[in-house]
C-alpha cells in the first residue's frame, strides 16, 4: 500500500506529459511545454484578444543563437555575404560555421594548419581553383594527401588537359577510344602514360636515389614540375609545384598506393635506390605538430574527405603522447567535410568527439571543432573563397625548410620521456602472455 500512495505522490508532481512540474516552473505568461495545455492556451488567446504582443523565453540559454531573419537573395551578394546571411540551418549552418571557424580562428598566426586530401579533387581543378590560392595566401601549412590526388595533379602542371564529360556515356565505347573517366571527368589515355614517363625520368635523377620522406620526394617532384611549367608558359598549375615554392611539405599516407608508387616502385626492379620512407613520414609529421605546441602555438587539421590520409594528420597526437611518452594534450581546432556517416565503424566519418577518446583531439577544444556534411567539390571552393574575402594573408611558415629543427625537438623530447636504455636483460623478445 505504501508503495501505491508514493507513486501517487509522484505522479501528482507532475504535469501532463511526463515532465516535473517543480523543475519547469514558470511565470504564467510564458508557456511550457511542461505546463498545463488548457490554461497555455487560454492565455494566448487572452493576449490576443487585448493586442498584447507573445512574450518568448528569451532569457533561456537554448534562444542566445541570432533570429532566422535572412537578407533577401537578389544578386548583388558576395559569396561570403551569402554564407554569413543565409547559411543558417542544417548542413548550410555547418558550413557557416566552418568558414568561421577556418577564418576566425584557425587563421590565427599561432596556428599551424595540417589540411588532409582524399577523393578525386585535383582532377576536378580544386588544386587550381582552391588549394593554389590556399597555399599561396598562408592559409595551408602542411598537407596529407593521397598518392593519386598528387599524380592527377601532375597533369596540369606538365600541360596534359583533362575534360567535362558525361558520366552515363558508355565505358566499353570510352575504352575502344582511349578515353579514361573519373565520373565525369574524361581524358586520354596518353594522359597516363605521359605523366608515367615524366615520374619514371626524374626519379632516375641522382637526388632521387636514396631514402626520404614523402615531403622530400615530393618537394623534388614540385621543383621538376615547376620547371616544367615556366618552359610551357602555363604559369602555376601544379599543387605540387606551388607547394615546393611556398615551403609547404606534403606527405602521402600510402606511398604505394597511386601511380606515382606504382612507377618508384617498376624502378626499383632495374635498381633504382628511390625509396619513401614511412617511418620518416610519421616522425617528422608528429614532429610538425609538437614543434608548433613547443613554441606557444596550436595545432589545426583542416580534413576534405577522411580515410588514410585523416587518420595520418590525426594520429600525430597519439605518436606524440601514446607511443613516444611525452606529454600533450591534442590538437586545438578540428574542421572536416565529409559525406561519410558515423554509426557505419569507418575512420572517414568518425566524429572528432571520438577521436578525443584517443588522444587526437584535446577535450577541452572541442567547442571549437565542426563537421560539415557536404560535398568537398561545393565546399571547398566556398571555404576558399570566404576565407579571402574574410581574412588577409598570412606570412608563410614554410615548414619543409624546418623539418630538421622540428625533428630535433622530437628527438630531445622523446629522449627526457623515455629516461637510459633498458640493459639487455629488460628487452626479452618473448612476451608475457595475456591473462
Amino acid at each position: 500500500m505504501a508503495s501505491k500512495k508514493s507513486s501517487g505522490k509522484k505522479d501528482e508532481e507532475r504535469e501532463r506529459g511526463g515532465f516535473k512540474a517543480s523543475r519547469h516552473a514558470a511565470p504564467k505568461s510564458k508557456a511550457s511545454a511542461a505546463g498545463n495545455k488548457s490554461e497555455q492556451k487560454r492565455a494566448a488567446e487572452a493576449r490576443e484578444h487585448a493586442g498584447e504582443q507573445h512574450t518568448a523565453h528569451e532569457g533561456s540559454r537554448f534562444l542566445q543563437g541570432g533570429r532566422i531573419a535572412p537578407r533577401r537573395i537578389d544578386g548583388t551578394e558576395t559569396a561570403a555575404d551569402l554564407i554569413d546571411g543565409t547559411f543558417l540551418a542544417y548542413n548550410g549552418a555547418r558550413l557557416r560555421e566552418a568558414c568561421q571557424l577556418y577564418t576566425q580562428k584557425m587563421l590565427e598566426p599561432d596556428v599551424t594548419i595540417g589540411m588532409t586530401l582524399t577523393g578525386a579533387l585535383t582532377p576536378a581543378g580544386l588544386g587550381m581553383a582552391a588549394l593554389i590560392p590556399l597555399i599561396e595566401s598562408g592559409f595551408v601549412d602542411w598537407i596529407i594527401s593521397t598518392g593519386a590526388n598528387l599524380y592527377h595533379d601532375a597533369h596540369f602542371g606538365l600541360g596534359l588537359s583533362m575534360h567535362r564529360g558525361n558520366p552515363g556515356a558508355s565505358d566499353t565505347v570510352l575504352r575502344e577510344e582511349g578515353i579514361v573517366r573519373i565520373y565525369d571527368i574524361f581524358f586520354d589515355y596518353d594522359v597516363l602514360l605521359s605523366t608515367d614517363a615524366f615520374f619514371r625520368k626524374i626519379v632516375q635523377g641522382p637526388e632521387f636515389q636514396r631514402a626520404m620522406s614523402s615531403a622530400e620526394f615530393h618537394a623534388l617532384c614540385g621543383k621538376y614540375i615547376r620547371e616544367r611549367e615556366k618552359a610551357l608558359g602555363i604559369g602555376n598549375k601544379s599543387l605540387l609545384g606551388v607547394a615546393y615554392e611556398c615551403g609547404v611539405p606534403i606527405y602521402t599516407s600510402s606511398p604505394g598506393d597511386s601511380s606515382i608508387g606504382m612507377n618508384v616502385a617498376a624502378l626499383s626492379l632495374e635498381g633504382n635506390k628511390c625509396v619513401i620512407d614511412p617511418n620518416a613520414d610519421v616522425n617528422e609529421t608528429a614532429s610538425i605538430v609538437l614543434g608548433a605546441k613547443r613554441t606557444g602555438g596550436k595545432s589545426a587539421v583542416f580534413i576534405c574527405g577522411g580515410g588514410s590520409p585523416k587518420n595520418f594528420a590525426l594520429q600525430t597526437e597519439p605518436q606524440i603522447q601514446e607511443v613516444l611518452g611525452i606529454d600533450e594534450k591534442g590538437h586545438d581546432y578540428f574542421l572536416q567535410i565529409t559525406d561519410a556517416r558515423p554509426d557505419t565503424g569507418g575512420l572517414s566519418g568518425a566524429t572528432p568527439a571520438e577521436a578525443v577518446s584517443w588522444g587526437k583531439i584535446d577535450p577541452d577544444r572541442l567547442p571549437d571543432a565542426v563537421v560539415c556534411y557536404l560535398d568537398n567539390t561545393v565546399a571547398l571552393p566556398l571555404i576558399t573563397a570566404y576565407a579571402h574575402a574574410r581574412h588577409k594573408p598570412r606570412k608563410l611558415k614554410r615548414l619543409l625548410d624546418k623539418r630538421e629543427a622540428n625533428m630535433k625537438v622530437l628527438r630531445d623530447e622523446f629522449a627526457k620521456a623515455s629516461g637510459a636504455p633498458h640493459e639487455a636483460s629488460q628487452t626479452d623478445a618473448k612476451l608475457p602472455m595475456h591473462r
